[in-house]
């Protein structure tokens, strides 16, 4: 049976935004802070814009709410993000070398740190560090895998 396929690669502009803070591990925990802060806020856009033309209707108050979550989603993650990269950068910086052990702690510390400040459940914290930790985790021997 005949059959027909698609190879190709598609590429984005890349933009690279460096913004100097003086200290290697505050560049790291920036950078990362605006680059997924930058994401969230764009998923959410893509959202309530889908939402709008569903919808069929734009009022100022939509836009004001939109503003608002996309502020808000983008502080968030961006603030994950940033402890994230800049607890595995310090990690690294401190063991000498660059394996999955660094993503590994710089997930435990981040998915803790998040945690205790968003509740005071000491049960809580340790899972959301466990999770954090085997998370980064996958994604660094997934990032060896491709």
């Amino acid at each position: 049976m005949p059959s027909s396929g698609f190879s190709g690669t598609l590429s984005g502009p890349k933009v690279e935004v460096a913004i100097d803070m003086g200290n290697p591990l505050l560049n790291v925990t920036v950078d990362g802070f605006l680059k997924i802060g930058a994401v969230a806020a764009t998923r959410v856009a893509a959202e309530e814009a889908y939402h709008a033309v569903k919808k069929g209707s734009v009022s100022s108050h939509n836009f004001e709410h939109t503003l608002k979550k996309m502020c808000k989603e983008g502080a968030y993650w961006g603030t994950v993000a940033g402890v994230y990269v800049g607890a595995e950068y310090g990690v690294e910086r401190i063991r000498g070398r660059r394996d999955w052990k660094n993503a590994m702690i710089g997930g435990v510390v981040t998915g803790a740190v998040i945690s205790a400040a968003t509740s005071k459940d000491k049960d809580r914290i340790v899972v959301d560090a466990i999770t954090g930790g085997a998370i980064a985790t996958a994604a660094e021997f997934l990032n060896y895998l491709i």
